[in-house]
């Protein structure tokens, strides 16, 4: 649970992190693009897998729609009560951590939608059963590509250590270039779910509303993506 919890937050704090920065006024980094979040994204599952596996000595989900997956494949339901609340609780000190970081850049910050963007996901074009079917999707994706990436097949003898987070994060890095443009890709229940309550709950200087009418997309979409892949692991033996 630890290592769930620190992962998480670690994941939020650079994730959400080079949001801000791209995103808020002022910031050196402001204005450097999607490409800029993407690799910033994947570098962050990267660190955060990393710091998850050293704390936790396990499976370094940092993600809900993980833990189902893994629940669906293996049967270990206690999982669902413990890793999920410890992820949850992550990202939102993750969150916190990002609103003290940029505290001077809230006030110079126009825009209350760049400020939410910081913190939660929102869509290109909203259109809640495309936008819910692009989390599917890029969630299935993601659980399939990473399970394949430690299975008997292609590593018989298992990958090489320290290499899985190198190889997630890549994977991460992938989904963002080419399946997260539609919604920002939240592939992960918790990464909008626990920074859209710090959001809520922060006292961020000119911010708008949470859009709550759209976080059911990004809690629902993933951990549906990740139920079918399971099902299809089970089915193909991945």
């Amino acid at each position: 649970m630890l290592g769930e919890f620190v992962g998480t937050m670690i994941l939020i704090l650079l994730g959400n992190g080079v949001v801000g920065g791209v995103l808020l006024s002022r910031s050196k980094a402001e204005g450097s693009g999607w490409l800029t979040i993407s690799v910033g994204w994947g570098l962050a599952v990267f660190s955060a897998v990393a710091v998850s596996i050293s704390i936790g000595d396990a499976d370094a989900h940092i993600n809900p729609a993980f833990t189902v997956a893994s629940v669906l494949m293996t049967g270990h339901y206690r999982r669902l009560l413990t890793y999920i609340p410890a992820q949850i609780l992550g990202a939102f000190i993750g969150a916190v951590l990002v609103w003290l970081f940029y505290l001077p850049h809230w006030d110079v910050t126009q825009s209350a939608e760049k400020k939410l963007a910081c913190f939660s996901t929102g869509p290109a074009i909203r259109k809640p059963f495309s936008n819910f079917l692009s989390e599917v999707i890029a969630t299935f994706v993601l659980v399939l590509v990473a399970s394949s990436l430690v299975s008997r097949r292609l590593a018989p003898g298992g990958i090489a250590p320290g290499l899985g987070p190198v190889l997630v994060g890549a994977l991460v890095w992938s989904i963002g270039l080419s399946l997260g443009g539609t919604t920002g890709y939240a592939i992960n229940p918790a990464r909008d779910l626990g920074p859209r309550l710090a959001h809520t709950f922060l006292p961020i200087s000119g911010k708008g509303p949470s859009d709550w009418s759209y976080a059911w997309v990004p809690i629902f979409g993933p951990i549906c993506g990740a139920a079918i892949a399971a099902l299809f692991i089970r089915v193909t033996g991945i």
